[in-house]
């Protein structure tokens, strides 16, 4: 009897254990390349996740599933490969961009594969292309930015650090004070620029310019924050947490950046995920690329969006990136993009943009 009952017991243990090797997607094979234009660090730690999970699947950039760039770079660069006609193939299998009025496009061209995540109504928080060409995988946030160890000397020469979008634009006072990312180039910064747009209309455009706001890079805008070059930057809230988080690991915790949750309101910029059509794909291998989409959307992969200091999609996910606030609770603060406008207006927005900003 104690031998049949320790037989019984051995093989519950072996099916346990293949069990738990069955739980990694070893079945999933070939090549893939995903082009994104989420940060390098990010980049690298996502990558070593989806080698984990997928570890017979293989990288197809020099030992790396990733092609990064900035979103504005990298559109440029899917364009060149599209050609002046938009059918030729593409050098990758997947994209992971910045905002959803690309995905839009690219489903115009007929670029995009479609596919089902399951209970996608319920499963996810933010809308998704009901079609299944592109589903939301992250969310970047922009807002507003200060030195609060400032305060004072602003105040001493007469400028209020502003607490909401309007007074970022509005005020005279900050005149030449103030940074922001270059819609021309950044895709969260032309998402936030239509969504203030929808709401203050166009002339927030023409106060940007009258204020001289400054068009620079996330290190550059938070370097002069804190040696008081500005008063206040628009930026992801992902830039100023990752900041903070690397500095408190090496032992210099930060007391002179602090992020500002605008009061009128957040822009939530929902990136997406969308895999290449297999007429138009380099790898030609559809399978392995609803694989990984899927992961993504599961909660190990969304646990890799909070650790990029990002928002997750899901519904039910309770956590919040690193010294972040409760996600629901900015999406009832959402400004909201017209993700249509943002796509059939691009070119008529960027000159608008450069008329009242840049000239």
């Amino acid at each position: 009897m104690k031998k049949g009952m320790s037989l019984l017991l051995v093989m519950v243990m072996l099916l346990s254990v293949c069990t738990g090797a069955l739980a990694v997607n070893e079945d999933v094979e070939g090549e893939l390349v995903i082009y994104t234009s989420m940060y390098p660090e990010i980049v690298d730690m996502m990558d070593a996740a989806i080698k984990e999970e997928f570890p017979n699947l293989k990288p197809g950039i020099d030992g790396s599933f990733f092609f990064q760039s900035g979103s504005g770079k990298l559109i440029t660069k899917i364009y060149g490969e599209m050609g002046d006609k938009r059918d030729q193939p593409l050098g990758c299998d997947m994209f992971l961009v910045a905002e959803p009025s690309f995905s839009l496009e690219l489903k115009e061209y007929g670029y995009l594969h479609q596919f089902e995540v399951e209970n996608a109504d319920t499963l996810l928080r933010f809308p998704y292309d009901e079609e299944g060409y592109w589903y939301p995988v992250r969310v970047c946030n922009m807002v507003l930015a200060y030195n609060p160890e400032m305060v004072d000397e602003w105040a001493a020469k007469g400028i209020t650090i502003p607490k909401s979008f309007h007074d970022f634009a509005y005020d005279p006072a900050l005149k030449g004070y103030i940074s922001m990312g270059d819609p021309m180039t950044s895709g969260t910064a032309y998402a936030a620029v239509v969504s203030l747009l929808g709401k203050y209309g166009e002339e927030y455009l023409d106060k940007l310019g009258e204020n001289k706001v400054m068009r620079e890079s996330g290190s550059t805008a938070i370097a002069k924050l804190q040696s008081g070059e500005c008063a206040a930057i628009m930026i992801l809230e992902e830039s100023i947490l990752k900041y903070l988080h690397d500095e408190e690991a090496k032992g210099n915790p930060v007391t002179n950046l602090e992020v500002i949750y605008p009061e009128d309101g957040v822009v939530l910029i929902p990136s997406t995920v969308m895999i290449v059509a297999e007429e138009y794909s380099k790898n030609v291998n559809t399978e392995a690329a609803e694989a990984v989409a899927q992961w993504l959307l599961s909660p190990a992969g969304q646990e890799m969006v909070l650790k990029g200091y990002m928002h997750s999609t899901l519904a039910e996910m309770t956590e919040v990136p690193y010294k972040s606030v409760d996600t629901n609770e900015l999406i009832q603060k959402d400004l909201g993009v017209d993700w249509e406008k943002a796509y059939r207006e691009r070119e008529s927005i960027n000159n608008l943009w450069t008329l009242k900003v840049t000239q």
